[in-house]
């Protein structure tokens, strides 16, 4: 997509259906946006199962472990107690103060509890900031291949979509002198993934003070979506841009349960900013969805405050899985394959392949391995698969095994 095109403008004959076919008037909007990826091709998969085939689901970015006993107990308790009544939209008062200390320390900066909003999973922290910071027109840079929720949240707000390609080359980092240039007057918001969804690469120390400089000299907001950042391999930390020297005043950073913990079903996250601009997003989560349940939050504060033993146990579990299948993808044909840093996801480059990722994609599903086509994230996605290793060891040996027999019938093999 081209630098500058807005997300909110309907083609004619979108709009056309949306207004007529359908039998609807409905507001543009909601015309350009799509489901996301994972979920379809797990529909996709399920209706296989049901005919009675074995797949192997390597599609949804979804830890496969149990949340850790001690949250579960945490959060069973709070219901035997009733604790499951309204609470303040920002959410409890002691939540929001362990978050401020924990992710203070972690980072290395002095964070106010008044600063932290607690949400239903991360995507309202990522959403009603974008809401709050983007006016018509403005122009919003992102990551692509990139989570989708980004280009959707762009063109809600009305927004004008930016992408900007992350590079192989530079372990799925921007290229800086072209994202330099793709900035503009009209530039309000940098979002930034680090580690990412979907290619396991984390933003460089120094790529991020290249970012903050580039941002105090043009006024732009940074997004910093880390909801990965404990998912870290080979003993590294990820570095956060709100860090640097004056970037805590126009970061809002995105976090949250779900990866970090094995919550993905309790449904939290959370938002931290500068207070003025919490103080209006805290408005847009009272009139969307008014409180996050009490008994989750329960849980996420023992889950902050209790043992960190597990998390330290499945992140060891996920580079041993990690190094398992990018060893074995290495061995495919047509395949190449970047040693991500974080996450649990491969970026496979298939392009040896000879066809594109989503026929790629669709051969391996009919094979018994479900993932997804890189363009799912973007058209810089070309080329390339996303697949979980948040799987058995088992069944990443048999996927890969699955992938190698699909793989050697498809047009590049004869060329490997």
């Amino acid at each position: 997509m081209a630098r500058g095109s807005t997300t909110g403008t309907l083609p004619n004959r979108l709009r056309d259906w949306l207004h007529g076919e359908v039998g609807l008037d409905l507001a543009d909007r909601t015309g350009l946006l799509k489901p996301e990826g994972a979920y379809q091709v797990l529909a996709r998969a399920q209706a296989l199962e049901a005919q009675g085939r074995d797949i192997i689901h390597l599609e949804v970015g979804e830890p496969d472990f149990e949340t850790p006993e001690h949250i579960r107990q945490a959060g069973a308790d709070a219901l035997l107690e009733g604790r499951a009544r309204y609470n303040p939209p920002a959410g409890l008062k002691i939540l929001r103060e362990a978050i401020a200390d924990d992710a203070g320390r972690r980072r290395g900066i002095k964070i106010a509890p008044e600063q932290v909003l607690v949400g239903p999973g991360a995507k309202p922290s990522l959403f009603f900031p974008t809401l709050a910071l983007v006016n018509p027109g403005d122009e919003v840079l992102y990551p692509d291949p990139g989570f989708p929720t980004y280009a959707a949240m762009v063109g809600v707000a009305g927004g004008r979509s930016v992408p900007v390609p992350l590079r192989e080359a530079r372990g799925f980092s921007f290229d800086l002198d072209q994202l330099e240039s793709l900035i503009s007057p009209h530039t309000r918001l940098l979002i930034l993934n680090s580690p990412s969804n979907p290619t396991g690469g984390v933003v460089p120390l120094e790529d991020l003070r290249h970012i903050a400089r580039l941002a105090e000299k043009h006024g732009f907001w940074i997004l910093s979506d880390e909801i990965y950042a404990r998912l870290a391999f080979d003993g590294q930390s990820v570095p956060s841009i709100a860090s640097l020297e004056g970037m805590a005043e126009r970061t809002v950073i995105v976090d949250g349960f779900s990866k970090t913990y094995a919550m993905t079903g309790w449904r939290l996250g959370f938002g931290i900013m500068p207070e003025l601009l919490a103080r209006r997003v805290e408005l847009l989560f009272t009139h969307a969805h008014g409180c996050t349940a009490e008994f989750t939050q329960i849980a996420a504060l023992e889950a902050i405050r209790g043992p960190q033993d597990d998390v330290e146990r499945m992140v060891a579990a996920y580079q041993a899985r990690r190094d398992l299948v990018v060893d074995g993808l290495n061995r495919l044909p047509g395949v190449h394959c970047h040693r991500p840093q974080g996450a649990f996801y491969a970026f496979p480059n298939i392009r040896g392949a000879g066809t594109s990722s989503e026929v790629v994609a669709d051969r391996l599903l009919e094979g018994g391995v479900a993932l997804l086509p890189g363009t799912a994230f973007g058209e810089n996605g070309e080329g390339y698969l996303r697949l979980s290793f948040a799987n058995s060891k088992e069944n990443l040996e048999r996927a890969l095994l699955r992938m190698g027999q699909v793989l050697a019938r498809l047009p590049g093999s004869a060329e490997v």
